[in-house]
């Protein structure tokens, strides 16, 4: 009895686990400072391209920024979501939204979740 009870308390976490990591339209994230030079999961333009518009070289403007996710993407076994600006401005005075895997962007940092 009592292994049938720690089964089903076992199993109830993981499926909770698995429910929460699940994205959904208007959930908020915070973009963080990439690990290296570029961010790998989120597809911001590339620094040369930002110059040849007339914009910084530097990624300083979206570090700390809170994003909505606007769009969930499955694509073969990965799951993408299409990020807008909370404030509704546009990604370095470009581009309105930006494509990111979701759980890769989560667990190397470059993504967090925010509380409500």
């Amino acid at each position: 009895m009592k292994k049938a009870v720690l089964t089903l308390v076992f199993l109830s976490v993981c499926f909770m686990s698995f429910a929460q990591s699940q994205p959904k339209v208007g959930d908020v994230l915070e973009v963080k400072a990439p690990k290296g030079e570029h961010y790998n999961h989120i597809d911001f333009p590339r620094l040369n391209i930002l110059v040849k518009r007339g914009k910084l070289a530097s990624y300083k403007p979206v570090i700390n920024t809170i994003v909505l996710i606007d769009d969930v993407v499955a694509k073969e076994n990965k799951t993408y979501v299409v990020l807008k600006k909370k404030d509704g401005t546009k990604f370095f005075g470009l581009q309105t939204t930006v494509e990111a895997d979701y759980q890769k962007a989560l667990d190397s940092g470059e993504l967090t979740k925010v509380n409500p």
